[in-house]
C-alpha cells in the first residue's frame, strides 16, 4: 500500500506539470496574437479614431510662424550712398618713390598725373621732402578698388617698368606684380653671381626680351633683383625660364622649353 501511494503522488506531479506547460504555451500564443492585431491595427481611421472635436481644435489653433521667423537669416537694410563717400573720401595712400626713380617721375610726371586723376578719379601729389607720391580718393571715385589700383601702378614704374606697360593695371584686372632676388634661388657670388645676370639678360638684352615675348610679361632686371609684370600663368612661366637660367641652364635649352610653352598657349587659344 505504501508503494502504490508513492505512484500516485508521482503521476499526480507529471500532470501538473503536463498542464503548467500546455498554459504557458496558450498564454505565448495569445500574447503573438494580440501583438499581430496591434500591428494590424496600427493605422487607424478617422471613423474609428477617439479624436475628439477640442483635440482638432488645438491642432487648428497651433501657429507655425515663431518657428520660420526663428530660422529666417536677419534683414539689414541698405547702406545709404553718404557712407560709401564718407569712407571714400578718408583713405590715403603714400608710395615710396627710391632716388634713382626720381628725376624719370619728373620727366613723366605728365603721363603719370594725367591716368590716376581721368580713369580713376583720384586726387594725386608728389612729396618731395618724404620722397613719396600721395594718393587719395575724392567725390569723383566711383570704383571702390580705385585706391589700390592706383598705387600699384605708381609701385609698377617706382620698380622701373615703363609708363605705357603700367597703364596696363589699371585698365586690365588680371594682372599682378612678382618680385624676388636671385639669392632666393641660389646663394651665388662675386663672378657667379654676375654671369647669372648676364645669363638672365643676354646679348643686348636678347634673352630677356625672348622670354618677355614668349611668356607675354614684363621684365626689370635691378640688379640682384628681378621683378616679373603679367597673368598669373604667364609670370610662372617667366619665372620658371628665369630660375633654370640662375641655376645654370644654357639658353639653348631654355629656348627650347619657351617654344614648346609658346606652341601649348597658341593650341589653347585656339
Amino acid at each position: 500500500m505504501v508503494v502504490a501511494h508513492i505512484v500516485q503522488n508521482t503521476s499526480s506531479t507529471k500532470n501538473r506539470r503536463s498542464m503548467s506547460k500546455k498554459k504557458a504555451r496558450t498564454a505565448a500564443n495569445t500574447t503573438q496574437v494580440d501583438g499581430d492585431k496591434e500591428m494590424s491595427s496600427g493605422v487607424i481611421s478617422p471613423l474609428s479614431s477617439n479624436h475628439t472635436t477640442e483635440d482638432d481644435d488645438l491642432m487648428i489653433e497651433i501657429d507655425p510662424t515663431p518657428a520660420l521667423e526663428a530660422s529666417s537669416a536677419p534683414t539689414f537694410p541698405a547702406l545709404p550712398a553718404s557712407a560709401t563717400q564718407s569712407t571714400l573720401k578718408s583713405e590715403t595712400r603714400r608710395i615710396p618713390i627710391p632716388p634713382h626713380r626720381m628725376t624719370p617721375i619728373k620727366k613723366d610726371w605728365i603721363n603719370i598725373f594725367s591716368p590716376l586723376t581721368e580713369i580713376l578719379g583720384l586726387q594725386v601729389r608728389m612729396n618731395v621732402q618724404r620722397r613719396c607720391l600721395e594718393i587719395r580718393t575724392s567725390k569723383a571715385t566711383t570704383e571702390i578698388g580705385a585706391l589700390q589700383k592706383g598705387a600699384d601702378f605708381v609701385k609698377a614704374y617706382a620698380l622701373g617698368f615703363d609708363v605705357n606697360d603700367a597703364i596696363a593695371l589699371l585698365r586690365m584686372d588680371d594682372l599682378y606684380l612678382d618680385s624676388f632676388e636671385i639669392k632666393d634661388v641660389k646663394t651665388l657670388h662675386g663672378d657667379h653671381l654676375s654671369r647669372a645676370i648676364g645669363r638672365i639678360a643676354g646679348q643686348d638684352g636678347k634673352t630677356k626680351f625672348t622670354i618677355e615675348n614668349t611668356s607675354r610679361t614684363r621684365i626689370v632686371l635691378a640688379d640682384t633683383k628681378i621683378h616679373i609684370m603679367g597673368s598669373f600663368q604667364n609670370i610662372k612661366i617667366a619665372r620658371d625660364a628665369i630660375v633654370s637660367l640662375i641655376l645654370g641652364s644654357p639658353p639653348g635649352k631654355v629656348y627650347a622649353g619657351l617654344r614648346t610653352v609658346s606652341s601649348r598657349m597658341k593650341q589653347r587659344a585656339l
